[in-house]
């Protein structure tokens, strides 16, 4: 898979959970805390055996998006492991049927998951392999009482794995009751690379704030930038600005449905979207290895929240900008947040540019998406819908196609932009598995 060596996290977790140790792993965002559970739990499966045989509870959806995705690609090696997402926001009927052609491993929310224990559709009685991510966020939001539950119900001789980036005292707790002479492994920033983040501080009045986040646009330009807002309606007024510019824009908030949540992270994450704005719904789990830029509309009411924003930019070495707007109230959050990060953020002026709009430079990607009405259900993978487009008459590159990522009912294909409509063709006239699918350019 092109992983040369391990991260610090890694190199000090995974010894431990192949000698069958409980853990508490401290590390921050973007440090691999994700592979360095996934691969111990891998080389434990029994893949014979079609009963769940690890947990892994995540806060949220788009983060238990992209643990299944990272187990998915491990597990490559391992033919018949079955990974089910056991997630809120998504019917019931589909993860139930997952569950009874049998899997070995569950990602869920805390949630969705407690409901499928107590009906009894999740079977746990083989379960040997228990991991909390991001367990502070999980106690932030209030899921000290299903986190608790869910462990009731588990085998008492498992393996239980916490891995955060900080450690509040009611992860303490937890740790207390449910773990057994847990190893601690706490990875220092000065041990682990280095954040390559440049941070700047921009001042406006809470009414000016949106004009301020044109002009900061203007003198920060970026091909993918994510903008993080407190409330779901600053969301939306800044997103219904953006069309109104034309630019190439999309939002993310709780009260989108989950196929809209998909489609808008699905499509920043391939290219065919420059802009993504969104609450702290996208502050985790959200891994876009090209992000440029993170903007903070509001600040956020922790220091660790501050750090995991902009922790989704300058990942695996790369540069990346974050840049916050402060009302004159905020001045002791800035300084609480300057203290955390040890980073003294960088004071600017915007001036006078250009208070229009955005140009057409803001309105153009990269890439476009092609959604076809085939996914799971119909047995497709991503390789046979590379293989549909790379062969026979009108061929294209393998290069000219990006990210293809699998729905239960569709799948979305990031194009070339320039050649989007020659896929369209292409599609129209081809089958995909012997079947064929309708398409059309999101």
């Amino acid at each position: 898979m092109g992983f040369a060596q391990m991260t610090p996290i890694q190199a000090a977790s995974i010894p431990h959970l192949l000698a069958g140790k409980d853990l508490i792993g401290q590390s921050q965002t973007g440090s691999g805390k994700t592979a360095a559970f996934i691969i111990p739990i891998l080389q434990k499966i029994q893949v014979e055996e079609l009963l769940p045989q690890a947990l892994i509870l995540c806060p949220t959806r788009e983060l238990c998006d992209q643990v299944l995705k990272e187990c998915r690609k491990f597990s490559k090696a391992f033919p018949g492991l079955q990974a089910v997402a056991l997630v809120g926001g998504q019917p019931y009927p589909p993860q139930i049927q997952a569950l009874q052609r049998g899997a070995q491993v569950l990602v869920g929310t805390p949630g969705r998951t407690i409901e499928m224990l107590k009906n009894g559709h999740a079977q746990v009685s083989a379960l040997k392999f228990l991991v909390l991510d991001e367990a502070d966020r999980m106690l932030d939001e209030g899921f000290a009482d299903e986190m608790s539950a869910i462990m009731d119900e588990l085998p008492k001789t498992r393996q239980t794995v916490f891995f955060s980036a900080t450690f509040p005292e009611g992860i303490e707790k937890l740790s207390r009751k449910y773990q057994k002479n847990a190893e601690r492994v706490t990875i220092d920033k000065d041990a682990q690379e280095s954040l390559k983040i440049e941070q700047y501080l921009y001042d406006s009045e809470s009414e000016h704030k949106v004009d301020t986040l044109i002009r900061i646009l203007q003198r920060h330009p970026s091909e993918c930038t994510l903008i993080f807002c407190r409330m779901k309606s600053t969301v939306d007024e800044i997103g219904s600005l953006l069309a109104k510019f034309k630019v190439s824009a999309n939002v993310l908030h709780g009260d989108l449905s989950q196929p809209e949540r998909d489609r808008a992270t699905s499509l920043f994450r391939n290219g065919s979207t420059r802009i993504l704005v969104a609450t702290d719904v996208a502050a985790r789990g959200l891994d876009i290895d090209t992000l440029e830029l993170v903007v903070n509309v509001d600040l956020p009411v922790t220091s660790d929240v501050y750090i995991h924003r902009i922790g989704r930019t300058g990942r695996a070495g790369r540069k990346g900008t974050a840049v916050s707007i402060a009302t004159a109230f905020e001045a002791i959050k800035v300084q609480e947040i300057e203290k955390a990060t040890g980073v003294k953020m960088i004071r600017q002026k915007l001036g006078f540019d250009n208070q229009l709009g955005l140009g057409r430079e803001f309105q153009t990607t990269r890439m476009k998406t092609v959604q076809i009405s085939g996914g799971k259900l119909d047995k497709l993978r991503p390789g046979d819908i590379l293989g549909a487009l790379t062969s026979g008459p009108q061929a294209l590159a393998g290069a000219d196609i990006g990210k293809i990522e699998i729905f239960e009912r569709y799948s979305l294909i990031a194009i070339s932009s320039s050649l989007a409509e020659k896929v369209l063709k292409k599609l129209a006239n081809s089958k995909i598995k012997g079947s064929k699918f309708k398409a059309f350019l999101l």
